[in-house]
């Protein structure tokens, strides 16, 4: 079939991106779902900073690639040996797709599936096929979702069954924001009901972050960024400290929560916020990271600190969970009321609108942008 969506040909265009169009807006061919794949109807997809990573180059992936990873949408066709869904079912996609029979896999923790990040490395789809194509020939999946786009084909490992009265750009936020940020803070982190806990950066998965530490009971949260309203964001959401960042903010921490927080949870994916988080925890502390810098990139931090203080530093992709088991988990949670999602997302757009929806997230502008399809 024939299907509208964004396209990435090569990583560094210069911004703003409105100039410089990296995403190519183009009409592609999109396959059948194969075996254990699913035809999708995108209702929705998210603008992360993962997917800006590979636009400016700090998170090398093969070209030409279909870009985005966070979506929700509806199920019109199930390939063969799809068995666990049908036409009409409401899906998120989660940006692993765990095979659920290798190592990690059976040890329940799907984020690290070996197959799974084999594909994603490669740009296929967990079989190593590709659906996608144009006229001068295959292009890759990006994270086996490939969100910017009207239809999608997936495995159906990628998709999590949710109940059809959520809306798609609510809904979207869970498979990427929610997903990585509440799951950071309730899986990685283990916050405590009554601990200190410090978030550094506050786009949509710290901010989702500082939800997940609000619902675990923290006893308080301070939030750090460099946006006057995000920091103001945060504070309606649940935090009882505020910080814009500077040269003192470990020494301002440290202040506000008598010698520094139990948790901190860094977003920023720059290893100098990493060494400022892990700085700002106390003696047994832990940090958890959920950024991506790029890979040339060296974290600094004083070795003895892990044993003469037993400091933790433990990394955390997909939010350390188990996207069949946690979705539905925080959906509940938003239905309740504890999870006020809908604050994350600050911008509608549309799909000719990608570009300077981008540039936005570079600027620091949006919070979650989606675009509705």
């Amino acid at each position: 079939m024939r299907v509208r969506g964004a396209v990435l040909r090569e990583m560094g265009a210069d911004a703003p991106y409105a100039s410089s169009r990296p995403l190519e807006i183009a009409d592609l061919e999109l396959a059948p779902p194969g075996p254990g794949e699913l035809l999708v109807r995108v209702g929705a997809s998210g603008l992360c900073h993962s997917d800006l990573s590979v636009i400016d180059g700090s998170r090398p992936r093969v070209m030409p690639m279909v870009l985005g990873h966070e979506a929700a949408g509806e199920v019109l066709e199930a390939g063969p040996d799809a068995e666990d869904f049908e036409p009409g079912d409401h899906v998120v996609m989660a940006f692993v797709p765990a095979c659920g029979h290798c190592e990690p896999c059976a040890a329940a923790r799907p984020a690290l599936c070996e197959p799974g990040a084999a594909a994603n490395l490669a740009g296929t789809l967990l079989d190593g096929d590709r659906r996608w194509s144009d006229g001068e020939g295959d292009l890759n999946h990006h994270l086996g979702v490939s969100a910017f786009a009207e239809h999608i084909v997936v495995s159906s490992h990628s998709a999590v069954r949710i109940d059809e009265s959520l809306p798609f750009e609510i809904a979207a936020l869970f498979g990427c924001a929610v997903l990585t940020g509440v799951g950071a803070a309730l899986n990685s982190a283990r916050i405590a009901e009554g601990e200190s806990v410090a978030v550094f950066g506050l786009g949509g998965v710290g901010l989702a972050a500082l939800l997940g530490a609000a619902v675990a009971g923290a006893g308080s949260i301070v939030a750090v960024d460099v946006v006057p309203e995000k920091l103001e964001l945060a504070r309606e959401l649940g935090a009882t400290e505020a910080l814009e960042a500077g040269p003192d903010t470990v020494e301002r921490i440290r202040e506000l929560t008598s010698g520094g927080v139990a948790k901190a949870i860094e977003t920023v994916g720059n290893e100098r916020v990493l060494a400022d988080a892990y700085a700002a925890t106390r003696r047994g502390g832990t940090t958890v990271t959920v950024g991506l810098p790029h890979p040339s990139r060296m974290l600094e931090i004083p070795a003895v600190s892990l044993v003469a203080e037993e400091r933790t530093l433990r990394g955390s992709y997909l939010g350390s969970s188990v996207p069949r088991d946690d979705i539905p988990r925080y959906v509940d949670l938003y239905r309740e009321g504890r999870l006020p999602v809908d604050r994350l997302l600050t911008h509608r757009i549309e799909l000719d609108e990608v570009n300077e929806g981008f540039d936005r997230l570079a600027r620091g502008e949006a919070v979650r942008q989606a675009i509705v399809f």
